[in-house]
């Protein structure tokens, strides 16, 4: 049976956000959530977030995992806020230490850019092949 999937565009950065559930009960993951920014004051907000919030709390869903298809260039992302709200681990591809690395180097950080992964919580994919279980 294929998975309920709800999207949720992002106007302010022509993105999409995903809640993925179980046909068959609760369990759910969010995909590329959406932290509101403003590039002129600087200021996030959480609007985008809380629609995904509200739709999981509304649903009585279950956030099992909370991921991150990619680093994203157009928009940050809510993952810890939202992991904050409703609860799910947070994941990424495993090349992420590869991306870290070459941001690091490109806009000079020092050694407290952490470059190993260890901002997402729960677990780094090996590949576009992996899954993960929902429930």
């Amino acid at each position: 049976m294929a998975p309920d999937i709800t999207a949720f565009f992002d106007d302010a950065t022509n993105t999409i956000s995903y809640v993925v559930r179980d046909p068959n009960g609760s369990a759910c993951a969010i995909i590329d959530s959406v932290l509101d920014f403003d590039f002129a004051s600087g200021r996030t907000d959480t609007q985008s977030a809380d629609k995904l919030v509200s739709f999981v709390r509304d649903n009585n869903l279950d956030v099992q995992w909370l991921l991150e298809s990619h680093v994203h260039a157009d928009h940050l992302s809510a993952a810890p806020y939202i992991q904050m709200k409703v609860g799910g681990k947070i994941g990424i591809g495993s090349r992420i230490t590869d991306v870290q690395e070459t941001f690091g180097k490109i806009f000079n950080e020092g050694t407290e850019f952490q470059r190993d992964g260890s901002a997402w919580s729960g677990f780094r994919y090996r590949d576009t092949n992996s899954t993960c279980s929902l429930g």
